[in-house]
């Protein structure tokens, strides 16, 4: 049903109050394009909603649907070489189309506040984030200088920040995340706009503080505000959204309540989002289905399709290999063991912080050890210290049985670790600032290649080209792509080559520090599906680092929860997933977004 069908269509149950006043924001037909031609290529093609007073609107899509640029153009901010068409572009009952830029920056923040994902970038680093809240007020309002501070104060008391006194004097590389996104809120609402845009407003947060901002995001609605949430998770916008949009190649696809959208899915792109979610899905279970093509936006098949009998006997063995996990296991040959690691770093002040403060795992041979936890907790620096790229103040690491990382140094040591870094390879969160960008797909992987054979980066024997184009196949890349350059490739493109890299030396065990929490839900999907099958194959042994509850409990055979710099619980997946023991545990799990 489309949106303006619903809307004026007959109802079963009476209308909320809300959905009978103006709308806070009301497209009709609304076309995005870029560059000289408007009939070529639009970006947004026709799409139409509505967003009434105190309603969540989700628009949610994979990356490059469209979402974000959907929200700019309700702010004035397509950019410079974009032409817009539209029937309607409203703000609370006031057309906006063709509006000069000085107008625009009258509206802005009045009528509507934006939040966006990454608050470090959309914040000044160079003022305390009480004047950049507080600068709203100065244009818009005639509020001394005295009433501004008070008005910041309550803001950031209304949006949960604690000791708002101390925290609106600090920049915000002083802030934590949840801080910074909070301090981001506190400057959207600050003139209460009818309309709150939220794009991907929790992508790079905790799962905790992510609750939390769902939580603060619900009580603005609750208190009149109208928001347009754009997610491209479709577990989370289920936490507040009262109706759910799919977008899909610049077209809204499906779009109903979230309610029946979630339940009972009609289009295959909302069906492969949903499938796609790992939280609850068991290990080995396969996320999407073997050999699916694209879903195009005028598909009316069903996604997935029905399982294969591969499919189904993964299925099978990943639930009983799941419930196993609860039971202890036989104890098998250890790849990688940390013993009692600690990193210290002094504080600006002199203070000494303990990054990771005595801990110990052992990584079993052909298994996946999950580390979780919050940001801050250790988890990045306890794998540059098993990765020997930074320097232990205590503890060991051990490689195959051999010392490789420890607190002594020296030509020994380093000629012991040159041996041994062959059999231990890295999967970075961005697989794009990990490559040089003026090298190609080939230059990146050559440069694997000739360095895990001991050769120069220059070697273009046929054997490494072959062995480039192997590695290229083994993460499921066309050779088309050897000639692209990293900014050329998409997301998941990029983390792919990511992995092709780490695989050049044939190392036996790979660390993966936040592999995927950059992408969308469908290509973490992918990738997570290829580590599954690259492990099954070669016998791979996975150190896999994640703040994602859902991804550690999906890929995990044991699982070691970090607080603190220390680990505070460990176990198998279904033990810890199952009747976790440490409060901070419980507390992670309990924040967890599920569907339903």
């Amino acid at each position: 049903m489309s949106v303006e069908n619903q809307a004026a269509g007959p109802k079963a149950t009476p209308v909320p109050a809300a959905a009978t006043a103006v709308p806070v924001v009301r497209v009709r037909n609304l076309s995005v394009g870029f560059g000289p031609e408007p009939d070529e290529a639009p970006v947004l093609a026709g799409v139409s909603f509505d967003v009434a007073p105190g309603e969540c609107l989700a628009i949610v899509g994979e990356s490059g649907s469209g979402k974000s640029v959907t929200a700019r153009s309700l702010l004035g901010l397509a950019g410079d070489t974009a032409w817009l068409r539209a029937d309607e572009l409203s703000l609370g009952g006031t057309g906006v189309l063709g509006l000069s830029e000085s107008a625009w920056r009258r509206r802005r923040g009045r009528d509507v506040g934006l939040v966006l994902q990454d608050a470090l970038v959309s914040l000044d680093p160079l003022r305390p984030v009480g004047r950049e809240i507080a600068d709203s007020l100065r244009l818009h309002t005639r509020l001394g200088a005295a009433a501004r501070h008070a008005r910041v104060l309550d803001l950031l008391a209304r949006v949960g920040l604690p000791d708002a006194e101390n925290q609106v004097r600090k920049r915000s590389g002083e802030l934590s995340g949840g801080q910074r996104q909070r301090a981001l809120i506190a400057a959207a609402i600050a003139l209460d706009p009818p309309l709150l845009i939220a794009d991907e407003p929790t992508t790079a947060l905790d799962v905790t503080v992510q609750a939390q901002i769902l939580d603060l995001l619900a009580t603005l609605k609750k208190q009149g505000t109208g928001i347009l949430l754009i997610s491209h998770d479709l577990a989370v916008v289920g936490r507040i959204a009262d109706r759910i949009a799919v977008l899909h190649d610049g077209r809204i696809v499906e779009e109903g309540p979230a309610a029946e959208v979630l339940a009972a899915p009609t289009h295959p792109v909302t069906r492969r989002m949903l499938a796609a979610i790992p939280v609850d899905k068991p290990r080995g279970l396969r996320l999407t289905p073997r050999g699916a093509a694209p879903v195009r936006a005028g598909d009316t098949g069903t996604y997935p399709a029905e399982p294969n009998a591969r499919d189904a006997r993964d299925a099978r063995a990943a639930q009983v290999a799941q419930v196993a996990q609860v039971a202890p296991t036989a104890v098998r040959e250890a790849v990688l063991e940390a013993t009692g690691l600690v990193k210290r770093f002094t504080r600006p002040d002199g203070s000494i912080h303990a990054a990771v403060d005595d801990v110990s795992f052992r990584l079993e041979r052909g298994t996946t050890l999950g580390i979780v936890g919050e940001s801050g907790s250790g988890k990045t620096t306890t794998a540059r210290l098993v990765l020997a790229l930074a320097r232990p103040d205590a503890g060991t690491v051990r490689v195959l049985g051999q010392p490789f990382s420890d607190a002594g140094e020296g030509a020994g040591a380093e000629t012991a670790r040159r041996r041994l870094r062959p059999q231990l390879g890295a999967i970075y969160q961005d697989a794009l600032s990990s490559f040089d960008p003026r090298l190609t797909v080939a230059d990146v992987l050559r440069d694997a290649v000739g360095g895990a054979s001991g050769r120069t980066a220059g070697g273009t024997s046929a054997a490494g080209g072959l062995r480039v184009r192997e590695l290229l196949d083994a993460v499921g890349l066309p050779a088309a792509l050897l000639t692209r350059r990293p900014r050329s490739l998409s997301g998941g493109q990029r983390q792919r080559v990511g992995i092709a890299r780490a695989l050049a030396s044939e190392p036996q065990i790979l660390v993966c520090d936040e592999p995927v929490s950059s992408l969308d839900v469908t290509v973490q999907a992918q990738v997570l599906d290829l580590l599954d099958e690259l492990q099954r194959e070669r016998g791979l042994s996975l150190l896999f680092i994640s703040h994602d509850l859902g991804v550690i409990q999906h890929v995990s055979d044991r699982v070691a929860v970090m607080l603190d710099g220390r680990i505070v619980e460990t176990g198998t997946a279904g033990q810890v997933f199952a009747a976790p023991g440490h409060p901070y545990t419980q507390a992670l799990l309990g924040a967890v977004p599920r569907l339903g």
